[in-house]
């Protein structure tokens, strides 16, 4: 990091994320009328579709995490196994295709034309069978409500205007009984420290811009969201980073990285 680089701060007051909690069912008028989406953060990833698959790209961080966060949803849900399944936020496609490769009947959802369209054709080369769709988790929840045995929305949550809205569509995607899965990223100073100032400007994990402090969430906001869409937190995991080894890991500490699991 140069000398000369300007360094992201923290704000002074702590507003968190903003949250309509109430969960209710959205008719489609309602969900075009009232779209849950920054055109910015797709305009973020939409540039850098191109690298989704390149496993020394920027997208580093996604292709490592990948198979310890895969191994948990499979060990929770209890196998993906003929079930079917949904990624909201799916982006290029990375655990969507891990998911399917499992066995699971994956539908892919996103509304970054770009991401979908590397996805779309990563399953070609790969024989992945995956039902990509351009449309928002709301959209999908009104025209199909409870019909996933899972629903995964990885890294997605600190990226909307209003991640109580996206939380309570996946409780409306989800059968009764059924899991959701939720991996973000905790409110605090150790998280601004190790997931923007390290991944962002010392380790270069990330391009610089990629998450905004004000928009984490703590583990109480989301449980909080999560009870008010008819969900239930079972499962609350770390995932914690070792530069060295480049490796992740589950842990029992959630201060940055975690995995919620919540049952329906």
């Amino acid at each position: 990091m140069n000398a000369n680089d300007p360094l992201p701060h923290p704000p002074m007051s702590d507003p968190g994320p903003k949250g309509d909690r109430g969960g209710r069912g959205q008719t489609l008028d309602e969900v075009s009328r009232e779209s849950n989406v920054d055109e910015r953060e797709l305009a973020k990833f939409s540039a850098l579709a191109h690298r989704w698959w390149d496993p020394t790209s920027e997208f580093r961080p996604l292709h490592e995490m990948n198979p310890v966060r895969l191994a948990h949803i499979e060990r929770v849900a209890g196998g993906l196994q003929g079930k079917r399944v949904v990624d909201v936020g799916c982006g290029g496609g990375i655990l969507a295709e891990a998911m399917a490769a499992r066995g699971a009947r994956v539908t892919g959802i996103d509304l970054a034309a770009k991401p979908l369209k590397v996805a779309m054709l990563h399953a070609l080369e790969s024989g992945a069978a995956i039902d990509y769709r351009l449309m928002p988790a709301e959209e999908l929840a009104a025209k199909e409500p409870g019909a996933f045995d899972v629903v995964t929305c990885m890294e997605l949550l600190e990226h909307v205007p209003d991640p109580a809205r996206t939380v309570a569509a996946c409780a409306r995607l989800v059968r009764p009984e059924g899991h959701v899965f939720f991996a973000t990223i905790n409110r605090n100073p150790r998280s601004f420290l190790f997931a923007i100032l390290g991944a962002e400007y010392v380790l270069r994990l990330l391009p610089r811009g990629t998450h905004e402090y004000a928009r984490f969430i703590r583990p109480s906001e989301l449980a909080a969201f999560a009870r008010s869409a008819g969900l239930a937190l079972e499962d609350l995991t770390g995932m914690s980073y070792n530069p060295l080894t480049r490796a992740f890991a589950l842990a029992a500490d959630v201060g940055v990285n975690y995995i919620a699991a919540c049952r329906k």
